[in-house]
């Protein structure tokens, strides 16, 4: 580590995340491990949670759903 707290990731390790100069990635913190992932456009995860039969739901939808739960959660 330098002494800015830089490091150097390992060829195999660039090699199996796939990275190229530029990308960005994600640190994730557990108790005594960190795990790295290559960082992804939100919109690469379009239709992941897509199932058969089921209409899409725009955000305003998802919005005001949530909104309304809350409001009868409070009530």
């Amino acid at each position: 580590m330098t002494a800015k707290g830089q490091t150097t990731l390992p060829r195999d390790v660039r090699i199996a995340l796939q990275l190229q100069p530029g990308d960005k990635l994600r640190y994730l913190m557990f108790e005594c491990e960190v795990r790295i992932l290559k960082a992804r456009p939100v919109m690469s995860l379009e239709g992941t949670l897509k199932r058969p039969g089921q209409d899409p739901v725009s955000l305003d939808k998802m919005d005001e759903d949530i909104a309304a739960s809350a409001t009868a959660q409070a009530e």
